[in-house]
Parts: structure tokens; C-alpha cells; sequence
């Protein structure tokens, strides 16, 4: 425990000459913000054209036109001459003016307090650094009855402000050390007030950028926590796309699975003279494809609606009358071209052409309302190519947003065409429409 003490208590000194060593030479304020938002309070500025303005733009053409202008005063100031009373005991007399420095030293000295204003924005450490040195070597007590210029003092503040906004606790440390020592070593008169100045600076600058520092903390936080939603509602969306499909191959597959076992029972009556050994092995056939069918129902079960099992048939393409007569009654003027044995199509395959056609539909009722819409499917060679391609929404239809939570359709086809070994795209048309196109393979089924 003592030696962990002692090692903080060298650490303090060496964090403190680091801090003065980076404020002075090494340090480096945190990059302007690409995008700085207008404050509400001056928001009211749209109105009137200048909040319309980048931000960023606006505050260093002021910092620019306040810089000239406090130049052009300071210049002014030092060349007025300044009165002073004689101290005693010098014999009673008029007051007598003061030197005036000539023109050049009164520009260079205008120029060097007050150019750090212009400068703090873009290089708040760098502006300090000056209006320091400004502020530390001009000897304005040869000139003036106070030993700063008044425009120097207000930027330096300034200037105190932006580097605690903007670097880091060590270098803001630093600064304030660097400027109380300056302050102190100047002019001990003055320093209790402008000690008192410089830490309001600091104090307010620092807690702005805690601020700052909170709300963007803040803003990252609910970024990632919206990326992780949108993750988990496309997980969500793709598990239950898979449900649904096993719910429907369920339907498909045990529909086989129960004519093969009524199929086996049948076949010894249909011959006069069948072999024991091939009736047994017939019965042996049906009562494999009634034990599979059971334990399939068994672990896919779980899969079925809480209401109950879905009874109705699974659709194929034979019901694409339907979905077409469906979307001209929402509006869309729908085309249809199909081609192909489409009614002997597995039943598979048919169920995910009717779900795809369907989907892609469904789209265009939602986005493209009273839109042209061809539709295509046509089965040869062994590939049963689908497509729906709309066009813009017509005049006077405005789309429908998709809701909350939704928006996984896109999903839902991929995991139906990947299933089946097939492909889909789905993109933007150079006319404003969408386009949804797939191929399915098809196996030609094996002759009885």
C-alpha cells in the first residue's frame, strides 16, 4: 500500500510537468467538428439567411471581422495620449502626457493582441500560446494607466475558454498554470482579479466540454444500441421466414410421405399373386413412411401456430390468377405473361414461385401504387424464371411507409431461393421503379 502511495505521489508532479510541457510546446487541441450544428439560441438566424450558413464558417468570418475591429481600436487607443498625475513629492502641476509609441510599434502591438482571436477556432492551443507571449512581453503600463491592453485581456480569456473546450485535462492544467505564474509575475496588483477572470474561463470552458463530451458518449451509445435493433430484427425476421418455411415444406413433404404409405398398403391388391416377401416388404415400406411421418410431426410441431395446426393448402402457381386479379383491384395495372408446364411444377418449387410473386406484389401495392407491373414466369429447360418489374407510383398515389419493424421481405426470398439452390436480385429501375427477378431449378420428376 505504501509503495502504491508513493508511486502516486511522484506520478502527481511528472502529470503536471507533462501537462505544462504540452502547453507550452507538445500539446494538441482536439480537431474542429466536420458538422457543428447552429446552438438553439442563435437558430432563430435561419430567418434571416446567416443560419443557413455552416456554422464553423460563420464563427471565423466573426472571429475575422471582431479581430480587425479591435485592431483598429487598440491601434487607436495607444495612439491617444494617455494622462497621468505626477506622484509626490514632485511639485504640484499639470498632468503630463504620456509617450506615444510611433505608428509601426502601435500596429505590431494592435496586431499581436488581438490576432489570436482570429486564429482560435481553427488553433485554439496555438492562439493561447501567442495572446501569452503578446500579453507577457508588451509593456502596455508605458502607455496606458493599466498594465494589459483591454483588447488583449478580453482575447486572451477568449482564447482560456477555447483551449478548455478543446484539449484535454493535462494541457487545459498546464495553460492555467502557465497563465496564473504570467499573471502573478506581471503585475501582483492586479493579479487577485484577473486570477478570478482566468479560472471562470477555465472552470466554464471545462464543464462545456464535459458536456459535450456526454452527449456524444450519449449519441454513440444510442447509435450502437440502434445497429444492434436492426441487427437483431433482420436475425429475428430470417428465424421466422425459416419457420414459416418449414411450416409449408412440412405441409409438402408430409402430403408424400402419405401417399407413399397409402400407395404401399394398396399395391398387393392390386395383383392377384403377390409374393409374401414382396408383401412384407411393402408393409414394411408403409409402416416406415408412417413412422417418419409421425416423428416428423413431432419435431416440427413446435413450428405450428399456438391456434392449432394451418390446414389449408399450401398455394403454388396455380393460384397466380389470384394474386393478379388481388393487385388490380388494389390499382396496379398488372401484365402477365407466363410460359411453360407451371401447373406440374414440384410442389416445392411452386410454393416458393407463389411466395416470391407474391412478396414482390405486395411491394408494389406498398411503394409503387397505381404503377404498370409485369409479371413473368415461365418454366424451360429445367428453370422456372420469375420476375416482377414495376414502375414508378402513378399520379396522384402517394406510397404507403412500411411499418415499424417490417421491411424483411427481401429476406424472406433469399431464404426461400437458397433453399432451393436458385437466385434473386432485387434493385431500383432507371425509371424509378424496382424490379424483382429469380430462377429456380427445377427436377424433372421421375416417371410411374
Amino acid at each position: 500500500m505504501t509503495g502504491q502511495n508513493d508511486d502516486d505521489a511522484s506520478s502527481a508532479p511528472n502529470g503536471v510537468l507533462r501537462g505544462v510541457l504540452a502547453a507550452a510546446v507538445t500539446g494538441r487541441a482536439d480537431p474542429v467538428p466536420a458538422d457543428r450544428p447552429w446552438p438553439v439560441l442563435l437558430r432563430w438566424t435561419r430567418y434571416i439567411g446567416i443560419g443557413r450558413l455552416p456554422y464553423g464558417f460563420v464563427v471565423n468570418v466573426v472571429g475575422v471581422a471582431l479581430t480587425i475591429a479591435l485592431a483598429a481600436g487598440t491601434n487607436s487607443l495607444l495612439a491617444t495620449p494617455q494622462l497621468v498625475h505626477v506622484p509626490p513629492p514632485a511639485p504640484p502641476g499639470p498632468p503630463l502626457p504620456m509617450d506615444r509609441p510611433d505608428e509601426l510599434v502601435r500596429l505590431i502591438v494592435s496586431i499581436a493582441v488581438t490576432l489570436p482571436l482570429a486564429l482560435r477556432d481553427r488553433h485554439p492551443l496555438g492562439a493561447w500560446r501567442i495572446s501569452f507571449v503578446a500579453m507577457a512581453v508588451i509593456p502596455a503600463g508605458q502607455w496606458l494607466t493599466v498594465p494589459y491592453v483591454p483588447a488583449g485581456t478580453i482575447v486572451a480569456i477568449v482564447c482560456l475558454y477555447t483551449v478548455a473546450v478543446r484539449c484535454a485535462r493535462d494541457i487545459t492544467i498546464g495553460v492555467g498554470l502557465l497563465s496564473l505564474a504570467g499573471v502573478w509575475i506581471k503585475d501582483v496588483r492586479t493579479a487577485g482579479g484577473a486570477t478570478v477572470l482566468l479560472l471562470l474561463a477555465l472552470v466554464v470552458g471545462y464543464a462545456v466540454r464535459l458536456r459535450n463530451t456526454s452527449r456524444m458518449q450519449l449519441a454513440e451509445q444510442r447509435r450502437e444500441l440502434a445497429e444492434q435493433e436492426k441487427r437483431h430484427q433482420a436475425a429475428e425476421a430470417v428465424l421466422t421466414e425459416r419457420q414459416r418455411i418449414a411450416r409449408e415444406l412440412h405441409d409438402v413433404v408430409a402430403h408424400h410421405m402419405s401417399m407413399i404409405a397409402i400407395q404401399a398398403e394398396a399395391a398387393p391388391y392390386k395383383v392377384d399373386a403377390v409374393p409374401d416377401e414382396t408383401r412384407k416388404d411393402l408393409s414394411e415400406i408403409r409402416a416406415t413412411a408412417l413412422d417418419a411421418l409421425t416423428e416428423m410431426r413431432r419435431i416440427l410441431g413446435v413450428l405450428r401456430s399456438e391456434d392449432g395446426a394451418e390446414t389449408a393448402p399450401q398455394p403454388s402457381l396455380e393460384r397466380l390468377d389470384e394474386l393478379v386479379a388481388h393487385a388490380r383491384g388494389a390499382g396496379l395495372a398488372v401484365s402477365a405473361r407466363l410460359g411453360g408446364d407451371l401447373a406440374g411444377l414440384p410442389p416445392g418449387v411452386g410454393l416458393t414461385a407463389y411466395r416470391i410473386l407474391q412478396e414482390a406484389l405486395s411491394n408494389a401495392m406498398r411503394h409503387a401504387p397505381g404503377s404498370r407491373v409485369a409479371v413473368a414466369a415461365v418454366r424451360e429447360d429445367g428453370i422456372l424464371r420469375l420476375g416482377v418489374v414495376n414502375g414508378p407510383p402513378g399520379d396522384g398515389h402517394v406510397p404507403t411507409p412500411s411499418p415499424e419493424g417490417t421491411g424483411h421481405g427481401l429476406v424472406g426470398m433469399r431464404e426461400r431461393v437458397s433453399m432451393l439452390g436458385g437466385e434473386v436480385s432485387a434493385r431500383p429501375t432507371a425509371d424509378g421503379g424496382f424490379a424483382v427477378n429469380a430462377t429456380l431449378p427445377v427436377k424433372a420428376r421421375a416417371a410411374t
